[in-house]
């Protein structure tokens, strides 16, 4: 088969086409023909840090996280999938897992789950990793009905799902970003625009928290931007961070009783815990999508073979709007 190798790791190491033994389908695996696989900014990290990172697989190293596509071969054990469905995941590119910018991935089936019905495979192979990251930060900080919710990064990739995801669960949203594009795109999903470039985080808490502060923040930004989500968080009230590489003063989360959630969804790749919750979250987003509740939104360049590296360079110097994609 056909694959994308990283021969070395570093911000600009090439991508460089190569030929590799077809995978075999083992115990519990499904053989995936990719059709097409996302970007995330994990992905970016490993290819410029590559050893500096624990997850980061060995080279020669074929990237690719997300995917989808159609089964072509079935291992033992494996039940609820047949050859010729659609499906899509999040199931290599870490570690010794294979990535999926190749033309196929051996997937373990715990990780997969039957395409949403509704979206050609580019736009499924979007939803995966930012989908089960939204799902498991929300859900894991009780967002319910009626709640007041804040997605700081509403328009990137991880927010913009977010924001979906919580007003299918009943809250009120709003969110952060900046500029008119981002405020535009944040109105559309039903959330209340804030640009953080203008608006203090007091300004906002009074006017879309009545000043105390929201039930949960949803923190796509995290790193520094996790003092904003303490400050815009209320009493007793929860934020759930995907960025929490980062030495900082608990003491505003301690006297306001907050609760903390490190959301770091490679674990169940990295660490073999816990596989099948994927699957199942991937199912649940699946029916949120073909019921109309849940899209993901796809930036409108297109990328292929040939311009793996140019797809990178897009998402790394911010000029992606939604997630950027690699049909195969």
């Amino acid at each position: 088969m056909k694959a994308m190798v990283l021969n070395s790791f570093g911000p600009n190491a090439p991508f460089e086409l190569a030929e590799m033994p077809d995978p075999v389908a083992t115990s519990g695996h499904v053989v995936v023909k990719v059709a097409a696989t996302s970007v995330n900014n994990v992905d970016t990290m490993i290819r410029s840090m590559g050893g500096d990172l624990p997850l980061s697989p060995r080279l020669p190293a074929v990237l690719g996280m997300d995917f989808a596509g159609t089964v072509v071969a079935i291992g033992d054990g494996v039940t609820g999938f047949a050859i010729g469905d659609e499906v899509y995941g999040c199931a290599g590119g870490l570690m010794d897992l294979p990535g999926s910018l190749a033309e196929y991935i051996n997937a373990d089936a715990r990780l997969i789950a039957r395409k949403p019905k509704t979206l050609s495979m580019r736009e499924a192979a979007a939803l995966p990793l930012v989908g089960i990251t939204a799902y498991e930060g929300l859900t894991r900080a009780g967002v319910g009905e009626g709640q007041n919710v804040l997605v700081q990064g509403g328009a990137g990739g991880v927010g913009h799902i977010a924001i979906q995801i919580a007003r299918h669960l009943g809250a009120k949203v709003s969110a952060t970003g900046r500029g008119p594009d981002q405020m535009a795109l944040i109105e559309e999903l039903g959330a209340r625009p804030v640009d953080f470039t203008t608006q203090k985080v007091e300004d906002y808490v009074a006017e879309h928290a009545d000043g105390v502060g929201f039930d949960v923040v949803f923190d796509s930004v995290g790193g520094p931007n996790m003092t904003n989500s303490f400050e815009a968080a209320r009493l007793s009230g929860h934020v759930a961070s995907t960025v929490a590489m980062v030495e900082i003063d608990l003491t505003p989360a301690h006297f306001k009783g907050l609760s903390l959630h490190v959301v770091f969804m490679l674990i169940p790749m990295m660490h073999d815990v816990g596989r099948q919750t994927h699957g199942d979250i991937l199912r649940s987003l699946a029916d949120l999508v073909d019921s109309g509740r849940l899209k993901p939104i796809v930036d409108e360049q297109k990328f292929g073979w040939d311009n793996v590296d140019a797809a990178y360079t897009h998402l790394t110097h911010g000029g992606a709007v939604g997630k950027v994609v690699v049909e195969l």
